[in-house]
């Protein structure tokens, strides 16, 4: 469900908060319990974050506590931090939280459909997170009607093969002055159908550029090279937290079982 703007406001703050402090060498664990005293008692993020603090316990991440909450976060916030989590993985887990920051930002300051899938289908380009899955988790979006669900898998399945310039020219207002009343409904303006078609056959980049410009979304973080070490940290501050709960568990069992209780353990979310 599309939630009050005070919780895109708060969200954007934890991303933000956690990104910036990540750097202080506290635990994953311990930034959130700290964050979380920091956020408005009136949205429902506190509640999210405890829930996503016993996750860190049990599993080393919270991506499967984000997908669990699907009635807060959204699947394309889920499967962005679930990427950051994979272990095999190169995307920096700091430019995970400013993509969710920027997204965040943006639907508090009212976010439209068309800028919203720009924004989600260019970092998903400029991070290399991967079509299949990330077009998925972005259709799933309560932002998007059945139409546009229905378009996103349409470029789910033609990405690549199709221009993706001439996939948003074809349902634009712009093409339908041109070539007359189309097949399927517009999805986008005049605006965008000009922009599309001035950069058909172009670098995609261009593309993004010209839209971010004109519709207004965030600027998409991208991957930094300047300073390797700095994105290597946070990987293995994850790797050592995963490994710390495995030997826990590993503890439990070895002094006699482990306590299945406690991950039925009711969370506030509603």
């Amino acid at each position: 469900m599309i939630l009050d703007r005070e919780e895109y406001i708060e969200q954007a703050y934890f991303y933000r908060t956690l990104r910036e402090r990540m750097q202080q060498g506290m635990s994953t664990q311990d930034l959130l319990a700290s964050v979380r005293q920091e956020i408005l008692s009136t949205t429902k993020l506190p509640m999210a974050l405890d829930f996503m603090a016993g996750e860190l316990r049990h599993t080393g991440g919270f991506s499967t506590a984000m997908a669990r909450l699907g009635h807060y976060f959204t699947p394309f916030q889920a499967y962005v931090i679930s990427e950051a989590e994979r272990e095999d993985g190169q995307f920096d887990f700091r430019i995970a939280l400013e993509v969710l920051q920027r997204e965040a930002e943006y639907r508090a300051a009212g976010a439209s459909p068309q800028g919203a899938f720009l924004y989600q289908f260019e970092a998903l380009c400029r991070n290399r997170l991967g079509y299949d899955q990330g077009l998925a988790a972005v259709a799933g979006d309560p932002l998007y009607d059945d139409v546009w669900a229905e378009w996103i898998f349409t470029v789910r399945r033609q990405v690549g093969i199709i221009d993706f310039a001439d996939m948003i020219f074809v349902r634009s207002e712009h093409y339908r002055q041109l070539r007359g009343e189309p097949e399927k409904p517009t999805l986008f303006g005049e605006r965008e159908g000009k922009i599309a078609l001035a950069n058909r056959r172009k670098d995609p980049l261009f593309l993004f550029a010209a839209l971010s410009r004109h519709l207004g979304y965030p600027e998409v973080p991208r991957p930094r090279r300047d300073n390797t070490s700095m994105q290597v940290l946070p990987t293995l501050q994850r790797r050592v937290e995963r490994l710390e709960t495995r030997i826990k568990l590993l503890e439990e069992e070895l002094r006699g079982g482990i306590n299945l209780q406690r991950f039925y353990k009711k969370d506030g979310v509603e």
